[in-house]
């Protein structure tokens, strides 16, 4: 896929139409956009990559460097941890009658431990299952916070793998875009003096979002799943997966009904974290 993009960007080359008078702030993008198209190999499919490219030269040079962003993220930091399945037991809930797999990963440099677990349901590997990789909201998730849309999320990813019948869950603790709980109720009190999300993140000494998605990869592939349809509004996953050689084959929307009080949430998640909403 990513030669494909190297061809586009080689065709329409960018950089010539430099010379035809373009404003200085043109000529960044243009740059920007030559970069981009030559590097954005995480795209799922050929048409999903054609449409990401027309949004973010759209969007100009933020967008850009929003795509640039979350590729090279990913080709600088992706490492491969130890994986280690410590347990595996029946698990019945209200969708359906899964396994569920307890993982833990070991990291060097620096040097740190994650767990996560797998809710496993159905032949995962006749086809490329659908995959949801949630990290874990204490207030969303069990308090039914309305700050955000991470409750609503879980249930539909919960629900659509039980009515296709396979499908895998990881459920990763990663509070807050891994920034901890205590953490993500600092940023809260900011959120409520008129921060955003990623602002308040920022404010706390914190990147918008700290995670690197390394451990689900890495529990797919201990699973051995290589092709996963990915239930996922976030593209940094998508290039976290590729990167880590899961192949995404389709990328599937979990766009659910937004509430009044999450409506700025999800207002920046779309303008600086770049995730894909269709609706909105």
């Amino acid at each position: 896929m990513g030669t494909i993009f190297a061809a586009v960007a080689k065709t329409i080359d960018f950089t010539g139409v430099l010379s035809g008078g373009a404003s200085r702030d043109r000529t960044d993008d243009l740059v920007i956009a030559n970069d981009a198209l030559s590097q954005l190999s995480y795209s799922p499919t050929f048409w999903e990559g054609c449409s990401a490219i027309l949004t973010a030269l759209r969007g100009g040079n933020q967008a850009w460097r929003r795509a640039l962003r979350g590729w090279r993220r990913y080709n600088e930091r992706v490492t491969t941890p130890t994986i280690r399945q410590v347990a595996e037991a029946d698990f019945p809930t209200r969708w359906a009658h899964f396994r569920i797999h307890g993982f833990v990963g070991e990291f060097e440099g620096p040097e740190r431990i994650e767990e996560a677990v797998a809710l496993v349901l159905g032949d995962i590997h006749a086809a490329p299952p659908l995959v949801r990789i949630h990290s874990q909201c204490l207030t969303g998730d069990v308090f039914g916070s309305l700050r955000c849309d991470c409750r609503q999320q879980l249930e539909m990813a919960l629900g659509l793998i039980a009515e296709v019948g396979a499908g895998i869950l990881v459920y990763e603790q990663q509070e807050g875009r891994g920034i901890g709980l205590m953490a993500k109720l600092q940023a809260y009190a900011l959120q409520d003096d008129g921060l955003d999300t990623v602002e308040a993140n920022e404010k706390l000494g914190f990147k918008a979002d700290h995670r690197g998605f390394e451990l689900p990869a890495g529990i797919l592939k201990a699973l051995g799943v290589r092709q996963v349809r990915l239930l996922s509004n976030n593209p940094d996953k998508i290039a976290a997966l590729e990167a880590a050689g899961v192949a995404v084959t389709e990328r599937v929307p979990c766009e659910v009904e937004p509430q009044v009080r999450s409506e700025e949430y999800l207002k920046t998640k779309k303008e600086k974290l770049g995730h894909l909403f269709s609706s909105r």
